[in-house]
């Protein structure tokens, strides 16, 4: 990275994006549409809750680095939403979870039942999305990356209550789960500007490594944030009996005493104990050891995009990589 580049920040990179981002908004809703009433509730309930949308606004501008912008872009950025949103509504179900963005899920609102079959109808409309693009490498890179992703929560599924998880079997849940999505938005937008196979790889790269460090940084929110800051409740992931890496690693440092009540508490899914684990982590170092990870998973997706043209899209991706390190929820 060139030493005079000047990295933008989310509201700049946001600027930079808005134009295709309310393209892809306006073609979000009409893709929304069905005469069955509930979809259309459920699914507006979801997507219209906000956030920022990271993983299509990767695809638009990964193409735009690229020089290639349109309907294209907007479109597969649609796919990418959609897929998401489908795995978030399917999350919430299987975690139990009543609040996200600060406010009820959908399953909270309409019944876990609702919740699953609207997912469904998301995952129906991505895939009619993706072939009325009728570009195979596009479906097959769409079609394989869904498949991980579920791997990816039945790979966590098996995980919960499960104190012996370990550093190396957390990064293959996070990399099926949340970093192979990253990576196919970016790839694919390198795929849309028709970018050779060795630039394809490095955004592939790129979006893998910044989905590490965006689930690393996510999870130390989970011990170190609020609630009314994170938008969801402080220690769910310990109340679903999930052992993130900031538990993995005080369990690893801490002593005997202290593992065997963390391990009890990872068994049995005690909320309660999330001030026992927090003292426990704060003790350990674990957050800074978990940052220092992050920071390192975001060196190196800034590292792959040294090969990129040099341009306001590219400072864009760069910006979100600091980004991924540095927010509140």
């Amino acid at each position: 990275m060139p030493a005079t580049t000047q990295i933008p920040d989310l509201r700049a990179i946001q600027a930079l994006a808005a134009p295709d981002m309310a393209q892809l908004d306006t073609l979000i809703r009409q893709r929304l549409e069905s005469d069955v009433v509930l979809i259309r509730q459920v699914a507006e309930y979801i997507i219209g809750a906000g956030g920022k949308r990271l993983r299509p606004m990767l695809l638009m501008l990964a193409a735009r680095a690229l020089g290639h912008g349109g309907p294209d872009t907007h479109q597969l950025a649609a796919v990418v939403e959609f897929i998401h949103t489908a795995t978030l509504l399917h999350d919430d179900v299987v975690d139990e979870s009543d609040l996200r963005r600060g406010r009820q899920t959908a399953n909270a609102v309409w019944g876990n039942a609702a919740s699953v079959l609207v997912g469904d109808f998301l995952y129906s409309r991505s895939f009619q999305l993706m072939v009325e693009l009728d570009r195979m490498p596009v479906m097959k890179l769409l079609a394989d990356t869904t498949n991980t992703i579920s791997e990816g929560e039945v790979l966590q599924l098996l995980h919960v209550h499960n104190p012996d998880t370990d550093e190396a079997a957390y990064l293959r849940v996070i990399e099926r789960k949340t970093a192979i999505l990253f990576a196919a938005a970016t790839e694919l937008g390198a795929m849309l500007a028709n970018a050779d196979t060795a630039t394809c790889r490095a955004l592939h790269s790129y979006g893998l490594n910044l989905g590490y460090a965006f689930q690393i940084a996510d999870d130390v929110l989970d011990y170190a944030s609020d609630a009314a800051t994170l938008g969801k409740n402080l220690g769910d992931d310990l109340a679903e009996g999930k052992a993130t890496l900031p538990l993995i690693h005080a369990m690893a440092h801490c002593d005997a005493a202290t593992r065997a009540e963390l391990r009890r508490i990872v068994e049995h899914g005690d909320q309660a104990g999330l001030a026992v684990a927090q003292a426990a982590i704060q003790r350990c170092a674990s957050l800074d050891y978990c940052r220092q990870r992050a920071q390192a998973y975001a060196d190196s997706a800034d590292a792959a995009l040294d090969g990129m043209p040099d341009n306001p899209y590219t400072d864009a991706l760069r910006g979100l990589a600091r980004y991924a390190l540095n927010r509140d929820h």
